[in-house]
């Protein structure tokens, strides 16, 4: 009886193995679709689109915006961040489900022309700088937009905006689409740690460009773009068909039918084809073929056989589409990879004699090493330091402070960490700069410090004892603010601290035993301009040093005497209560009645020593004793 219920059971955990899989493709993808600088959410057509109100920036300003380019997404408004907001700006959206994401930031222009017709800027996507606009991208359809591929791992996402001093970047919207977790694997380097940056993406033949919306494809693909071109500039007829194309919008890339019913081909005349893009020198990219034999005239294999070279280099020899596919109208999809040496890509297809070549589309990727971040609570430690310092926006920090590389928060030196592979921060300079906060006490969270420099501000408040635990302290320059109380005991314990400028505070009390003998030592240490230190050379000669237990005892000491005048006082007062009472008594007796009754009696012993029979009496009583 047990083993036909143990077969039941594998029955139904195999069909519960299959339906899942095929439930998460059904399952919609998650999308985040935002309207910069709208105040309310809105849709374009024909699809009906939706997009989310702005949320999620650090700064910035609205404005009207004017869209360069006929495949922006229909939208009115931007949001553009002036220099006052500081050097970078950034929209963090939190609660995004960990993938692997599409992402597409479009670039409008600010309809006032009181404005910069034309920002250029840097952006980059959690730390790592993607791209940098180039002068004339509102003129260019395909640079109206960047579009990247990065896995989300921490349920947070940030794209960052850096002013290069030419004009204020101005953001139109910003995609976050969820693909397959595996979409686009190009090889050993591909993973959580690698970028994908779109440099160029391609229909041929039809001319005409088009989102995989248009396409109608599956929304696990993402909502790619594709550049219409009919032919190469020097080669090259356009073709296309109605006929289904086969192995097609499946995983992980999910390409769309539509996307193999045009080609361009090569003709008699010029049978290879070629064609050159721009890119940057020294990077790596990833190149994908989308090739499908839609020619009715090529039925069977070795009718079109050629060779796919990428900068005279062949990546792919004898390419026969249908011996690769098994027949005609099905879809091949190949991809290699190749470290650019100069500003220029060079993709041929040479054909072999009798044959002519053939190309649907074509995709194009930088291949991005994404930077590490810096360590998570130092971040947090520098945005609670922000905050308690009142840092002005013009100081702009946002993101990540340490990466892109290109552009570090201003006033924060980082030092990379091989161990633990991240950035730390090493250095604080932030002297000067009109700031009028405090010091919290989970500075010390930045326990990489080896010079901070506060000087010449108005910080306020006490010097946080936990600047003692900070071990390769070198330097420590607090000087000309208004720091009050003592000096903490802690610093005592930093044994590299060599600068420690405390001069020109509201500083009191004795200088620390173990920091005042320390500049014998070579070390450089200033206490003058407080008038309330004590106990050093160039200093005022403190009071009798007293220990702690001397003054515990001394604190008790005060705390009972001031019991026993409290006692005493109340002592005082009860008496005099009761002699305040005593005399309201007294009072009493001289009232009018009391009175009455006192002479009253003194009438009574008056009468008796007037009564006759009592006198007569008396006499007689004296003359029986003298006889």
């Amino acid at each position: 009886m047990l083993l036909p219920c143990a077969v039941l059971w594998c029955i139904i955990l195999s069909a519960i193995s299959l339906w899942i899989p095929a439930a998460a493709q059904n399952k919609e993808p998650y999308a985040m679709r935002i309207s910069c600088g709208a105040r309310d959410d809105t849709t374009t057509k024909p699809t009906n689109t939706l997009w989310y109100r702005d949320f999620g920036y650090t700064g910035g300003k609205f404005a009207n915006a004017t869209v360069p380019s006929f495949i922006e997404p229909p939208l009115k408004t931007l949001r553009y961040f002036p220099l006052s907001d500081g050097l970078q700006n950034c929209y963090i959206i939190n609660n995004v489900p960990r993938g692997h994401y599409q992402v597409r930031l479009f670039f409008a222009l600010i309809a006032d022309p009181s404005f910069d017709s034309e920002p250029t800027f840097d952006i980059s996507i959690d730390g790592t700088q993607i791209y940098s606009l180039k002068s004339g991208w509102s003129n260019i359809d395909e640079q109206s937009f960047v579009e990247a591929y990065v896995f989300v791992t921490d349920r947070s996402f940030t794209t960052c905006f850096h002013s290069t001093g030419h004009g204020d970047p101005s953001i139109l919207s910003i995609e976050i689409l969820q693909i397959d977790d595996n979409s686009y694997y190009f090889g050993p380097l591909w993973g959580k740690g690698t970028v994908l940056r779109t440099a160029k993406r391609m229909t041929c033949g039809s001319g005409k460009s088009v989102f995989d919306e248009d396409y109608g494809g599956n929304h696990w693909g993402g909502d790619r773009f594709w550049l219409g071109v009919s032919s190469f500039p020097d080669s090259g007829q356009p073709t296309s068909t109605e006929h289904n194309i086969s192995q097609t919008s499946i995983l992980p890339n999910f390409y769309p039918e539509n996307l193999y019913q045009s080609a361009i081909v090569g003709d008699d005349d010029q049978p290879d084809l070629s064609f050159q893009m721009e890119v940057d020198p020294n990077k790596k990219y990833s190149v994908w073929f989308h090739l499908s034999e839609i020619d009715s005239k090529i039925t069977g294999e070795g009718q079109r056989v050629f060779d796919i070279l990428l900068n005279g280099d062949i990546a792919f020899e004898n390419v026969d589409i249908i011996r690769k596919t098994g027949g005609t109208y099905a879809a091949l999809v190949l991809n290699s990879t190749i470290e650019a040496s100069g500003r220029t890509l060079t993709i041929t297809f040479r054909t072999k004699p009798g044959s002519h070549a053939i190309i649907n589309a074509i995709e194009v990727f930088e291949v991005i090493i994404a930077e590490s971040r810096t360590l998570a609570k130092e971040v947090k430690a520098l945005q609670n330091l922000k905050a308690s310092l009142g840092l002005p926006r013009r100081f702009g920090w946002n993101g990540d402070p340490c990466v892109p590389q290109q552009h570090p928060w201003s006033g924060v030196d980082c030092h990379f960490d091989r161990k633990i592979v991240k950035w730390v921060i090493d250095g604080l300079g932030l002297d000067n700069q009109g700031l009028k906060g405090f010091l919290p006490n989970d500075i010390a969270k930045l326990q990489h410090l080896q010079s901070i420099n506060f000087s010449d501000n108005s910080l306020y408040g006490g010097i946080p004892s936990s600047l003692g635990t900070i071990a390769g302290l070198q330097i420590l320059d607090l000087s000309y603010n208004q720091l009050n109380g003592s000096i903490p005991q802690s610093l005592g314990r930093l044994m590299k601290l060599q600068i420690l400028n405390l001069n020109g505070n509201l500083l009191s009390g004795r200088v620390p035993a173990n920091l005042g003998g320390r500049p014998l030592h070579r070390a450089s240490f200033n206490f003058t301009g407080n008038a309330g230190l004590c106990g050093i050379p160039g200093l005022p000669t403190c009071g009798p040093h007293l220990s702690v237990a001397v003054k515990i005892g001394i604190a008790f000491g005060v705390l009972f005497a001031l019991l026993l005048v409290v006692l005493c006082v109340l002592i005082w007062w009860k008496r005099r209560e009761n002699i305040l009472r005593a005399r309201k008594i007294a009072a009493a007796r001289e009232a009018p009645y009391a009175k009455a009754r006192t002479q009253f009696g003194r009438d009574v012993q008056m009468t008796k020593h007037y009564r006759p029979h009592e006198a007569r009496n008396n006499a007689e009583s004296g003359s029986n004793l003298l006889s």
